[in-house]
């Protein structure tokens, strides 16, 4: 009989209840038991909506209040001193790693005052991950009332006997790195950590679990020799426990394993391999062909990374290839990766247009997913012939809507020449010409695009959305605080001014929304970081501008100050990433169409009187296959172009910027040389500088502002803090070519920190200029 399974869930709840209680919390606006038991209600929630569909494994441990990785840290206590010196609540203690810590001292507590770990993107997806940072004498121990038993027990009160799932050993330390001023290699301390799971398994086992799900996820990466050696004496130290800890399930995703299938030979005693068959399902035969007699193979057929149907008669047949190779009792019909990439359930969206709706599929519909596959190959389709139909039904649909197809966006990509992705002129002629025009000074001082998002916008926005207020209403307020951000930045003295974005609601749903080809979901919302949610955009078909997207804000900006005004777009790629795109067409040919879109942006941009355009690209790192090869020079191809497509349409002294954040490119550098843009801003108040270290190797020639502070964090830096950061990147960069800016967007943060972060920013930029005006 052939089994199903899910990976995991989304965490948040149908209406983002986590990410409500958390931000509660943090705002001293409710007690540490209310936020415990809103994710006490939440997981049991979400285990009844897979029991409910019939999953026959269902996870747990899933769950987190912040990041799973992050989790592991505090399971492992490996937590850097700098945290645990101040005696914090473990959940206080917990967040200050997540998001850093700043508050003064009080009757009960010292002054803390700690920045956030580094967070990076996890793997390709969106999500980011906090990054375990080790030490050169690190060590490990299992935290008292361990979580994966905790919630193990949570769950089996309820009558539901689930799977927990832990980020295995080797990952875990892949993942990681040293702290700073340390030099362990973190793979070297597997002997250290794997005491610790072997007690945590212990514990599992003797709770109840009689199954764990083990996530090795780098195995689908190029490994270094170290990281593969690491497997065997891992899984052989499991195995070597034999009854006395659960059986195991090692699951992978976002890839192929095929370049690391020898390391199936250093797993043989797992009970269960998971391989990712929507992502590559041409490594089917091999994984079969090298499991141990007996081992199942847990088959990622529902993509957790998408919201489109499964289309039942592909994934039928794959699982149905699957059992011909191994049997029917060695195999399971799984989700591709945890469903935390996936909005939460379809069931709450009542204004999408019928012929969409019934293409999608998000997290709760694709736990019934894998439950009517696998009942169709054990049972044959006539037990499932009404779920069969529906579902052909749908898959014509789509392939037949008109929706999908717009002859005249084909008719344009068509009459794309090679001189379309070329400026008119070299960087060292163009950048001339732009200081002439900007008349900009040493160290220019420019933030990243957004300023606070205060609750006045979002119930204005909601207002407007409600019909509550006219449109005429809604543009007057949103001038209004146009002018409040450009008199903010007047008085903190900063140089190329931005508008501050008010109006926009998200920098891929905003522009999504004015183009053709996209559909919106109401509750649609899935996790990045944190608290922090996003509400994807949908590409259903063909991608094109009607109208201008951003000009009458930039124009309008532009008019009420001296200063550079800086337009804002979201680049091509980012664009594609951060929406849910079509897996019916290429995506390189989905970037082309938005590269169109926004060159027709760009171009009315600068005829409107906007010299700065900032294009962001923060998602191309992302986009990277994961495997240096063919593959990655063949995305980083049509990715260049896309960006090149959408900004090179202007004339030499109007300056191009793009955005890059947790932007790890030192890998494939000339790509981000190739875009050819005049300035970049990156991500680097986290990385301890290593981003910068490429530059040793390249001479890069144009302008670049690495971040210096962090703004994912309410943290506010002092201005020493810049100064250090400042004169670390001038090891590197030349003062002619640095610009001075913070990490990212500073939506998500509050205006009393976003002032004193900026003025610090302010003071320490002016004394680079002071000190260099003399040299």
């Amino acid at each position: 009989m052939v089994s199903s399974s899910v990976l995991g869930f989304p965490r948040m709840g149908g209406n983002r209840e986590l990410k409500k209680a958390t931000e509660a919390y943090w705002g001293g606006k409710s007690s540490v038991e209310s936020l415990v038991e809103t994710g006490k209600t939440l997981r049991a929630a979400h285990w009844k909506i897979q029991k409910d569909a019939g999953a026959g494994t269902i996870a747990s441990n899933d769950f987190s209040f912040y990041d799973h990785v992050l989790d592991h840290i505090q399971l492992f206590n490996a937590v850097p001193e700098r945290y645990r010196k101040y005696g914090l609540p473990a959940i206080d203690e917990f967040f200050a790693m997540g998001r850093g810590l700043q508050r003064p001292a009080t009757e009960t507590g010292p002054a803390v005052d700690v920045p956030a770990l580094e967070m990076v993107k996890w793997f390709d997806s969106n999500y980011h991950y906090v990054r375990p940072t080790l030490q050169d004498n690190q060590t490990f121990s299992l935290a008292a009332d361990p979580k994966p038993v905790r919630e193990f027990n949570e769950a089996k009160a309820l009558g539901i006997t689930t799977r927990p799932v832990l980020v295995g050993p080797v990952s875990f330390l892949h993942l990681g790195k040293p702290d700073r001023g340390q030099s362990v290699l973190p793979i070297t301390l597997l002997d250290k950590l794997l005491p610790v799971y072997v007690e945590l398994l212990k514990q599992l086992k003797a709770a109840g679990a009689e199954t764990v799900q083990i996530d090795e996820p780098v195995l689908v990466l190029d490994l270094p020799k170290e990281t593969k050696a690491a497997f065997k004496p891992a899984y052989d130290l499991f195995a070597a426990q034999g009854d006395a800890i659960p059986k195991i399930t090692l699951a992978t995703y976002f890839g192929d394993i095929v370049h690391n299938i020898e390391i199936l030979n250093d797993v043989k005693s797992v009970a269960a391999v998971h391989v990712d068959l929507v992502r590559n399902p041409e490594q089917l035969e091999t994984v079969a062909g090298a499991l141990a007699p007996g081992q199942v193979l847990s088959a990622g057929v529902v993509d957790g990374r998408n919201i489109w149907k499964t289309n039942y008669q592909k994934a039928i047949a794959t699982v149905e290839k699957a059992v011909q190779l191994l049997g029917a009792d060695r195999v399971v019909v799984a989700t591709s990766s945890s469903l935390l990439h996936t909005p939460h359930t379809l069931a709450s969206e009542k204004k999408l247009p019928a012929e969409v709706a019934d293409w999608f599929s998000f997290a709760s519909e694709k736990a019934v997913e894998v439950v009517v596959i696998a009942k169709a190959v054990t049972e044959g389709a006539e037990s499932v012939r009404a779920e069969l139909d529906a579902n052909a039904a749908s898959m014509n649909s789509r392939a037949t809507s008109a929706r999908t197809n717009d002859p005249a966006v084909k008719e344009r990509q068509a009459k794309v020449t090679p001189e379309m992705y070329n400026r008119l002129a070299p960087f060292e002629t163009r950048i001339s010409g732009q200081q002439a025009h900007l008349n900009l000074p040493l160290f220019p001082t420019t933030t990243i695009g957004s300023f606070p998002q205060t609750k006045e916008i979002r119930v204005a926005r909601q207002k407007f959305t409600k019909g509550d207020i006219t449109t005429e209403e809604y543009e007057r307020f949103i001038e209004k605080e146009i002018e409040l951000v450009v008199k903010e930045q007047e008085a903190l003295d900063l140089d190329v001014l931005v508008h501050g974005e008010p109006e926009r609601n998200d920098m891929v749903q905003y522009f999504g929304e004015r183009l053709t080809g996209y559909v919106f979901t109401t509750f649609g919302w899935v996790q990045s970081y944190g608290s922090r949610c996003v509400r994807p955009p949908i590409v259903v078909g063909d991608i094109s501008r009607p109208l201008p997207m951003t000009v009458k804000e930039s124009k309008y900006a532009a008019s009420i100050t001296k200063k550079a005004m800086k337009g804002m777009l979201t680049g091509p790629i980012t664009c594609l990433r951060w929406s849910f795109p079509r897996d019916d067409v290429h995506q390189s040919v989905q970037a082309e169409q938005l590269a169109l879109a926004l060159r027709d942006e760009v171009i009315d941009l600068e005829a409107a009187g906007i010299h700065v355009i900032q294009v962001d690209e923060p998602a191309l790192r992302e986009g990277l296959p994961l495997r240096s090869g063919k593959e990655r020079e063949a995305y980083l191809d049509w990715a260049v172009k896309a960006f090149r497509l959408a900004t090179t349409g202007v004339q030499n002294n109007t300056q191009i910027h793009s955005h890059f954040c947790y932007s790890e490119f030192q890998d494939f550098f000339h790509a981000i040389a190739a875009l050819d843009a005049d300035v970049l801003s990156i991500e680097n108040s986290k990385s301890d500088a290593k981003l910068l270290r490429v530059f040793e190797d390249e001479a890069y020639p144009r302008h670049i502002g690495p971040g210096v502070y962090d703004i994912h964090s309410p943290r506010v830096p002092s201005e020493q803090e810049i100064v250090d950061r400042v004169e670390e990147m001038l090891k590197w960069l030349k003062p002619e070519q640095l610009w001075i800016n913070p990490d990212c967007g500073l939506k998500t943060r509050q205006w009393p920190e976003t002032r004193a972060a900026l003025d610090n920013m302010i003071k320490a930029t002016k004394q680079f200029r002071a000190k260099y005006s003399k040299a």
